[in-house]
């Protein structure tokens, strides 16, 4: 925290604008080494925040290296809580490379991957959750996911865990105080104890309900289109993409490999597979594609089984069934375009066979079903009705973990208050209620933690 850290902010690459971040106490110093201000030189004076337009110089050599502006923000009101300068220097990749080498060797040291919104939480200007929610923002590749990132940053899941950690706090004072104190102290109420521990447990329950639709909204679904060769599974992949993606022809075993794309269905990011038809493969590249398809599918969260209106339910598609039989499915019958007896008879007899499973008719080559496929699809995920309004919701593996650590001690804090168990011993599992939802916002975290969750940020953020 006693060094000056620097690294680009920007993707690395050609663009209207590259930014050089430093952080730290040396900021100002070395900003002041290596930028000519144009016309305001005392710049580095007084409080607040500036921005100043001049040239970065190579102090050695007395060399120009480039125009830039200078953003100059003061602790402790900077994102990071430090003194931090950033150098917004045209976007070219040897330009913004050249700046950061320059402030290297004028005292910074190179940023850690997400070390800036590290120091961020460590000086207290954010928590956890909201140095978290940064990365998600981000990658987010929807409006949902945007806007569930978004209400996290802006701090309303840490507003909802810290109104329980604040009663789980009265609690414990309450307990304390009537055990160190018996004569003054108002007795605990059982009953009231237990209110109190009921209420929370329901918050509890209803945040990891929610948790999953944090989770597909902000990670996505793994969606895979399978069945026998020629049934469509190509056309339906182009009709969702809206877009020529996977090469469509009348031979079986056209798609010999996955072929991947992610699409945003009702706000949900949906990586679509189109897998090679399932059947014995006739050749070494088919087989490989068709084990490739196995393993993709037993990763999904759903499939969709195509059948052919044409043949029917055969023992082919049996095959197939068996070996989805546990993943969560949704029945197409394509080719409804067809509209002869034989097809109407076959129709029948599909809808036989799956009765009690979610059932799209469609034409992939006509259109026909793609919006009930679409909601069909993000029901499935969901598996409720979810309030667009109300996204305040928990996203990450970590944070659901840890809630369903707290609820374990509430639940067993309930139990022990059934048994009057002596209220020191009910107070430990209260206290490891409290320690395991300050693992979500940091309040009581290890060090270790920390590091793992800013080792997935990029370098300079």
């Amino acid at each position: 925290m006693n060094e000056t850290i620097a690294a680009i902010a920007t993707p690395l690459g050609e663009g209207g604008i590259g930014i050089v971040r430093m952080s730290g106490p040396k900021s100002i110093d070395i900003a002041k080494k290596v930028f000519r201000p144009k016309y305001n030189h005392n710049w580095h004076d007084g409080p607040g925040f500036r921005i100043v337009y001049g040239h970065v110089v190579d102090p050695e050599r007395d060399e120009v290296i480039d125009e830039v502006v200078l953003s100059l923000m003061r602790s402790p009101k900077s994102f990071t809580g430090e003194d931090v300068v950033e150098i917004n220097c045209h976007g070219g990749i040897l330009v913004t490379k050249k700046i950061l080498q320059l402030v290297l060797n004028n005292g910074a040291s190179l940023a850690e991957p997400g070390e800036f919104t590290k120091r961020a939480f460590l000086n207290g200007r954010i928590d956890l959750i909201q140095a978290e929610s940064i990365i998600d923002i981000i990658r987010a590749k929807t409006d949902v996911a945007l806007k569930i990132s978004t209400l996290q940053l802006k701090g309303e899941l840490s507003k909802k865990i810290n109104h329980i950690q604040r009663e789980l706090l009265k609690l414990l004072a309450q307990i304390e105080a009537s055990i160190d104190f018996p004569e003054d102290a108002e007795e605990v109420c059982c009953d009231d104890l237990k209110l109190s521990l009921e209420s929370i447990l329901k918050d509890l329950n209803k945040f990891i309900d929610n948790y999953k639709i944090g989770k597909i909204y902000t990670e996505g679904a793994l969606v895979s289109i399978v069945g026998k060769p020629n049934v469509g599974k190509s056309s339906l992949m182009n009709l969702l993409l809206n877009e020529n993606r996977a090469i469509v022809t009348e031979i079986p075993g056209t798609t010999r490999d996955t072929i991947e794309e992610v699409i945003n269905i009702e706000g949900i990011p949906v990586r679509i597979v189109d897998t090679a038809g399932l059947r014995e493969a006739e050749d070494a590249i088919e087989r490989i594609g068709v084990e490739r398809s196995k393993e993709v599918i037993r990763r999904s969260n759903l499939v969709l089984f195509v059948l052919d209106v044409l043949y029917g339910f055969t023992d082919e598609d049996r095959e197939i069934l068996d070996m989805i039989r546990d993943i969560k499915k949704i029945i197409l019958i394509n080719k409804i375009d067809i509209s002869d007896e034989r097809a109407k008879v076959q129709i029948e007899e599909i809808e036989k066979n799956f009765k009690g499973e979610d059932i799209v008719k469609i034409s992939a080559v006509k259109g026909t079903g793609l919006e009930e496929l679409k909601q069909k699809i993000a029901s499935a995920m969901l598996d409720k009705e979810v309030n667009i309004s109300d996204l305040a919701v928990f996203s990450r593996e970590r944070h659901r973990l840890a809630l369903e650590k707290a609820r374990k001690y509430i639940e067993e804090s309930l139990r022990d208050a059934d048994k009057n168990v002596p209220l020191d011993l009910l107070s430990i599992n209260i206290r490891g209620a409290w320690e395991a939802l300050g693992e979500i916002t940091g309040s009581a975290v290890t060090e270790d933690l920390v590091d793992t969750i800013f080792r997935d940020f990029c370098i300079g953020k």
